[in-house]
């Protein structure tokens, strides 16, 4: 029970007095000014944070804010945390929109990043969320020395020297500043591949893809696996950006009698439409694809067809771990939602920032440097360490079915901590 004063708030006889006073003087001591106290025999500085912002790049608007807005919201949960716990630091978020006419634009998102940059009191950025974006603006990033930290972009080129990794950081190829908290397509890929085959039981697969970074390598990495397990590809076509009628594909497709189609992109890159309209050509078969379709606005294009698809997520399922009960309370407690496919992951990417900033201060190459060096991290998706290529060790990929038209938890597979 409580006397019903909030804190910061002081009550008189008379009402609320002396309440702007004291919003006041709080508001200025975020800001680190000097203040007279009433009172207090003179002028005597009021103890100050020091403002510290999370920078964020996420698509928030149109077809891809169902991605942006609950990942965005993990970060939300993290500085709302970190400012409660108080200390010498206050943070505030500064939010970017990569989305242009409702789609995950690279233009933007290098935009983005160097406004970003620009500030000098954005200590870390939390994104891109997807790998195209990221392609772009892990550069401008790595020129800068300004810690990135992704929770969902998966493609390995961004990362592994051995997938063209030493393209994106020129500037500073052995001064690594991005990381992720989600694993990578040359897991999630073959893992897709494996539930196709061993479990859903298919030998003939077709494989679109939109030809972005992400959707052309998680397909061909599907592709790769599904051959090595001994199956068989019938075919694999990319599709040109901006199709909305893929009837005379899908029609070819039939032809070939595939027991499955395998799409590599996301929703707004025609995921949806494809499993819409694969009814209208008698295209009656299981459809399933990477984390780039598991998502609500695939079940809302698909409509009624949504039903008997497939799709792999590159992290862990945190509504499946005791662990993370009271971020999942929290988030559904100031979100009215149940926590998105990587809103876990944005939580920790923007936590392991606040906790660098905590931890060494606000100056940038200090964050990056103590963010370089993470290892044994406890945090709500597991204990992990960063490798020498900014990528977790602990890799978690779930799987995801299309049930009476909700997308449901099937299972999740750890590949180890390597």
């Amino acid at each position: 029970m409580t006397c019903g004063i909030q804190p910061g708030e002081m009550r008189t006889k008379g009402g609320d007095s002396m309440r702007r006073p004291i919003r006041l003087l709080a508001g200025l001591a975020i800001l680190g000014l000097v203040v007279t106290v009433p009172g207090s025999g003179g002028l005597r500085p009021v103890s100050a944070a020091t403002l510290v912002k999370i920078g964020v790049d996420l698509p928030m608007s149109g077809g891809e804010a169902p991605n942006g807005v609950p990942t965005n919201n993990g970060v939300l949960l993290a500085i709302d945390q970190a400012n409660m716990a108080g200390g010498p630091y206050h943070f505030e978020e500064v939010l970017k929109d990569d989305a242009v006419n409702g789609v995950h634009d690279p233009a933007q998102g290098a935009k983005n990043i160097q406004e970003l940059i620009a500030d000098p009191a954005v200590a870390g950025i939390v994104g891109n969320f997807n790998s195209n974006v990221g392609k772009a603006t892990i550069p401008i990033t790595n020129a800068a020395g300004l810690v990135q930290i992704s929770p969902s972009q998966t493609n390995p080129g961004l990362t592994k020297p051995e997938n063209g990794a030493l393209d994106v950081r020129k500037a500073y190829p052995d001064r690594i500043n991005y990381f992720r908290t989600c694993t990578t397509d040359d897991i999630q890929g073959p893992v897709g591949a494996d539930f196709a085959y061993n479990v859903l039981k298919v030998r003939r697969v077709a494989i679109l893809d939109d030809q972005e970074t992400y959707g052309k390598g998680i397909a061909d990495e599907f592709e790769k696996e599904f051959k090595k397990l001994g199956g068989t590809v019938l075919s694999h076509d990319g599709i040109p950006k901006g199709t909305q009628d893929f009837h005379a594909i899908l029609t070819k497709i039939r032809a070939e009698r595939p027991q499955l189609v395998y799409f590599g992109g996301v929703t707004t890159t025609g995921g949806g439409l494809i499993r819409k309209q694969m009814p209208d050509v008698g295209l009656a078969t299981p459809y399933e694809g990477g984390d780039g379709i598991v998502e609500n606005e695939f079940l809302t294009v698909a409509g009624d067809a949504a039903n008997n698809s497939f799709g792999t997520v590159a992290s862990i399922n945190v509504e499946r771990l005791g662990a993370a009960k009271a971020f999942v309370d929290a988030y559904k407690a100031k979100f009215h939602e149940n926590p998105g496919a990587y809103s876990a992951n944005a939580f920790v990417a923007a936590k392991i920032i606040l906790d660098a900033v905590k931890a060494a201060g606000a100056d940038r190459e200090k964050v990056r440097a103590w963010v370089a060096g993470l290892h044994n991290y406890n945090s709500i998706i597991g204990t992990f360490s960063f490798d020498a290529n900014g990528d977790t060790d602990s890799r978690w990929i779930s799987i995801y079915a299309v049930r009476n038209g909700k997308w449901t938890w099937v299972d999740q597979i750890r590949k180890g901590q390597m």
